[in-house]
């Protein structure tokens, strides 16, 4: 009886082990279809087809992110499809499950938010199709490269020159982008992390990186904080929407992005500085990291896209 039960037992080891074997084996070969594990099928610059969602097309910085995308392709007969997701992420997934219908060749995505894309990008990755973020990151999902800014870095400088501006402990305000979006994570990042101990932040709120919220919210935070003497915008639309808000008032104002409008305030010095980044670079260095993709080349992780600070002294 009891070598019965041994061998009973040793069977079924056995054959748990297999089973067990099998699973394993059936695992690794969903996994190897990945998309990301796949021979690149090399294509000409003028085969490639572009699919591009952009957060909105109302602010100024991605008007001039898509011109850069749009001459790049223009110049190598490259066809672009372009939408607009109005701020909202639910029409940007849509437009993005749109996209993978059409079996275009690579996505370009400025997500409106950084988590809620992540369902998109998965949908494109199991579709085979490379995905590039530009000015802004995906929480999740596999990305070709994101084509940015350092953001941190972005930040950092607005503190340093914000403090240059009002002094050591001087009351400051920050108005932030939009919840979630990855850009406005690291800006804000960035300039805490550098004004810490050196000036008194009063107050963040959301602007949603828009102007008139810009106003409305800056509005609100002067009278509740009639003694600021700073303000640190995480973009140009929401400093623009500050300075009518705070008019006459001695009041700095400090913002990342470099759009024409911008360019044009700090000129004027109703914005004190600005840390610019080049958006229309950001786009041709997305298109061409599409290009040398379908080229065979390794393509890096993060792509860098310039910034500098600007003030009424080097505004051009």
């Amino acid at each position: 009886m009891k070598l019965s039960t041994k061998k009973v037992l040793s069977v079924l080891a056995v054959l748990s082990a297999g089973m067990f074997f099998l699973a394993g084996c059936g695992g690794a070969s969903i996994g190897s279809k990945s998309s990301n594990n796949t021979k690149v099928t090399k294509k000409a610059k003028k085969d490639v087809k572009v699919g591009m969602s952009l957060s909105t097309l109302s602010n100024p910085f991605f008007v001039n992110l898509k011109q850069g995308v749009d001459q790049v392709a223009k110049e190598n007969g490259t066809k672009v499809q372009t939408f607009d997701a109005q701020n909202d992420s639910a029409k940007q997934n849509n437009q993005i499950s749109d996209l993978v219908t059409k079996k275009v060749d690579v996505i370009i995505v400025n997500p409106v938010d950084s988590d809620a894309i992540v369902p998109a990008v998965k949908k494109a990755n199991n579709a085979g199709i490379p995905v590039i973020a530009c000015d802004r990151g995906s929480n999740g999902g596999k990305l070709l490269t994101t084509v940015a800014s350092d953001n941190v870095l972005a930040g950092k400088m607005a503190g340093q020159y914000l403090e240059k501006l009002v002094g050591k402990n001087a009351k400051v305000a920050e108005l932030e982008g939009t919840p979630g979006a990855d850009a406005a994570v690291q800006r804000g990042k960035g300039f805490e992390k550098e004004i810490k101990g050196n000036l008194d932040l009063v107050t963040k709120q959301s602007a949603n990186f828009d102007r008139a919220k810009g106003l409305s919210t800056m509005q609100n935070i002067l009278q509740a904080h009639n003694d600021i003497k700073g303000v640190f915008a995480q973009n140009d639309e929401m400093a623009l929407g500050a300075v009518k808000a705070v008019k006459d008032a001695d009041i700095k104002i400090v913002s990342i992005d470099g759009t024409p409008d911008g360019l044009a305030a700090v000129k004027k010095g109703s914005i004190d500085g600005i840390v610019a980044q080049e958006p229309k670079q950001e786009g041709k260095l997305a298109l061409q990291a599409a290009y040398d993709y379908y080229a065979g080349k390794t393509i890096d992780k993060n792509i860098k896209s310039p910034i500098h600070l600007v003030t009424s002294k080097t505004a051009k």
